[in-house]
């Protein structure tokens, strides 16, 4: 019990000496960069990027300017779109209880979820964007950063020259 109090005690004094301590600067990073997504059409040009923000471009003929995006032009998930094997294999599953079966009932039930949840990813990776937007946003940060490496290689050089 005293043992306790004292530690309370020593606590409590030394919460003004870690609250005045200031917080780390945190500095600004190449990650801190907004990104603009666009999508172009035709010829259209992309906007360029800025040092304040990178800005991504997505090329599409010039026949899709104002259609509905492919993955949402026909509902998917309607059966007149679906396969027949799907549909088979979907029956496969209708009241199947017991390990690999995702339902409570019987032991191991739980076990099929996972299964269902991989199928279920791989159904809307097929009707998803063939967009790879992670792969663009690299390619405009490395880019940009290439930028930068070049005008402070060129400020370095000039430097260099007027310091002789």
């Amino acid at each position: 019990m005293r043992l306790t109090l004292i530690a309370l005690g020593l606590t409590v004094l030394a919460a003004p000496a870690l609250a005045a301590e200031p917080a780390p600067v945190q500095s600004a990073g190449a990650d801190d960069v907004k990104v603009n997504q666009l999508i172009v059409y035709g010829d259209e040009a992309c906007p360029p990027s800025t040092d304040e923000q990178i800005t991504v471009c997505a090329r599409r003929p010039e026949s899709d300017r104002f259609r509905i995006p492919g993955p949402l032009r026909d509902n998917p998930n309607a059966t007149a779109n679906e396969p027949w094997t799907n549909r088979a294999e979907q029956l496969e599953y209708v009241g199947k209880t017991g390990i690999g079966s995702c339902s409570v009932q019987g032991p191991g039930g739980g076990i099929g979820c996972y299964q269902q949840l991989v199928r279920q990813a791989k159904a809307e990776r097929a009707n998803s964007d063939e967009t790879n937007w992670n792969r663009l946003i690299e390619d405009a940060r490395q880019e940009r950063l290439g930028r930068i490496d070049a005008a402070s290689d060129a400020l370095e050089a000039r430097l260099k020259e007027e310091g002789k």
